[in-house]
């Protein structure tokens, strides 16, 4: 669905889960002190992510990197909220359906009245 891959979704739930704890830990530790986040990449993407910052007007490459992270954190996050409250209300509707009780004697009354209409 909208090629979502279950795998990369999991991973990277894992990922900000792990990191939301370290966050946690950091806070209890020193709750002045912000948790750090470190990473290797290429010259070349490096070079590629200032001049991305630059071009979109961000102050530094560690806000660009930031805004960028929050953004795609948010849109995978509600991206999968939305997938899992879907396959909730599908459950649900299906459960309805094929588990429901006999129509009481409103509904039966309000058949058999349609069905006369239609026969007139």
């Amino acid at each position: 669905m909208y090629g979502i891959n279950t795998y990369n979704i999991c991973s990277v739930r894992n990922y900000f889960v792990h990191l939301q704890k370290m966050c946690i830990m950091a806070t209890k530790e020193n709750k002045k002190e912000n948790a750090r986040f470190d990473t290797r990449l290429s010259i070349e993407q490096k070079q590629f992510f200032e001049r991305a910052a630059i071009l979109g007007g961000y102050r530094s490459l560690t806000d660009f990197i930031l805004s960028t992270v929050q953004e795609k954190a948010k849109h995978i996050v509600e991206e999968r909220e939305q997938v899992l409250a879907s396959k909730k209300d599908n459950e649900v509707f299906f459960n309805a359906l094929m588990n429901a009780g006999k129509p009481n004697k409103n509904l039966t009354d309000a058949v058999n009245q349609y069905r006369n209409k239609l026969s007139e």
